[in-house]
């Protein structure tokens, strides 16, 4: 009998415990969803969207929603998984849809040789705005829509949020230097 008695006791505490497990298993499930499907922060650096994006990287809050209903425009800049490495992400601008002609140089460095091409349907033009330091559709051609993650919304740059922090820092010394 007396064993019922405690098996009661812990049954009451078994099913709050599941409760609150049920509930966190929720809210990272949301979590999960949020940020793989509507919106998400990435952390980008490298030279290749100088002076657009940081050396040093920026953050960068990317909405996934849009390219899945085709709203990805000329100058866009956009996430897109690397056709070379499907473990890597890119960030680069879109500067060709379908059907657009592109003329560009085969290698600025080197000479004038100019390359024409179409973009084929279901596929975009991508490169970076530093166009030395960027691979990009002139290494491996159009990339196929399908590739593209996300479309940046928010630029976050560590300089600025830094600058943002003493900017606040001194306006509340300022506030306390009046206050006295």
């Amino acid at each position: 009998m007396r064993w019922l008695r405690y098996l009661n006791q812990w049954r009451g505490t078994a099913k709050e415990a599941f409760d609150q497990v049920s509930i966190v298993a929720k809210f990272l499930c949301l979590l999960h969803v949020t940020d793989r499907y509507i919106i998400s922060s990435t952390h980008v650096q490298g030279p290749s969207m100088l002076p657009t994006l940081n050396l040093t990287g920026d953050v960068i809050l990317a909405e996934h929603v849009s390219h899945r209903f085709g709203k990805i425009g000329l100058g866009d800049v956009v996430l897109v998984r690397s056709p070379t490495d499907p473990m890597k992400m890119v960030t680069k601008r879109v500067l060709g849809l379908e059907g657009h002609r592109l003329s560009f140089f085969a290698d600025p460095l080197v000479g004038d040789d100019s390359v024409n091409v179409v973009v084929p349907k279901g596929h975009v033009w991508i490169q970076g705005d530093n166009v030395h330091a960027s691979t990009d559709s002139r290494n491996f051609g159009p990339v196929p829509y399908d590739l593209i993650e996300g479309k940046a919304l928010l630029r976050v740059s560590l300089a600025t949020t830094m600058l943002w922090v003493i900017e606040v820092t001194i306006t509340f010394e300022l506030f306390q230097l009046l206050l006295e």
